[in-house]
């Protein structure tokens, strides 16, 4: 059974900070980004280093709330009052990136099915596109070791990553950080549009319109303008928290 509401019971930074990942698994719900019960998004808890909010273990996205998330250390293990489970394994990405990245307040992590075909290609996200280029230069990869349970592989994970904003784990999946909530999501959001965009234009089968690498740097430069310049992200964050409500705003419980 879901908590109930826990308002009250933390501080008012966590509370905000619990909605907002709940909306995003929500949202991620809505767009299709899930993988039944598994794979996660995950976000510090403000004020408690070390400390992470994570969903339920055994929950489909859809059900998640603000008080159901659980509050976790970095090796996954609860440190909060919570009847729900957690997946321990499944948080080995999200803690090392955490770790490494002090920017990386957020973490999502998908097995998107373009998200997965685009990681199986040997050339992974192509600049085809103007959605791809918002991503041009500025995405790591990081090669299958199976599944991510071995604690070692996060070192690795951390550096294939560096400093982008974005990594694709080849033969796995998609990952996306950020400072905010809004952030990361975003990130995910067109990072996996770019991938279902280029699985349809590569199933065509037609010789290929190729964008030059100079026009490509200019058009990742305008990306970041509109999104860190004229606060194009926080207007787009704010549209989404106004449709996490109109899908149902059970999830702030």
């Amino acid at each position: 059974m879901l908590q109930t509401s826990r308002a009250g019971d933390v501080s008012k930074a966590e509370y905000e900070a619990r909605v907002e990942l709940a909306a995003c698994y929500r949202l991620a719900a809505h767009f299709r980004m899930t993988d039944l019960i598994y794979t996660h998004i995950t976000a510090k808890v403000p004020g408690e280093p070390g400390h992470f909010l994570i969903n339920p273990y055994g929950y489909l996205w859809e059900e998640i709330t603000a008080s159901s998330l659980v509050k976790i250390d970095v090796e996954g293990n609860k440190v909060c009052d919570s009847p729900n489970r957690v997946n321990p394994a499944g948080f080995t990405i999200h803690s090392a990136v955490h770790r490494a990245r002090s920017d990386a307040a957020w973490v999502m992590h998908t097995h998107t099915r373009a998200g997965v075909a685009v990681s199986s290609l040997k050339d992974g996200l192509l600049p085809l596109n103007q959605i791809a280029l918002q991503f041009y230069g500025r995405i790591g990869y990081h090669d299958y070791e199976g599944i991510a349970l071995d604690l070692e592989e996060r070192e690795r994970i951390v550096e294939s990553l560096g400093a982008f904003p974005a990594l694709i784990l080849r033969n796995h999946g998609l990952l996306t950080v950020g400072e905010s909530a809004g952030q990361m999501f975003s990130g995910m959001f067109y990072l996996n549009r770019a991938c279902e965009i280029q699985e349809s234009t590569l199933s065509m089968g037609l010789p290929l319109a190729k964008i030059e690498e100079a026009l490509a740097g200019h058009v990742t430069r305008q990306y970041d303008k509109m999104a860190f310049g004229d606060g194009d992200l926080l207007l787009e964050w704010e549209a989404m928290m106004r449709l996490a409500d109109r899908l149902g705003d059970d999830f702030r419980e």
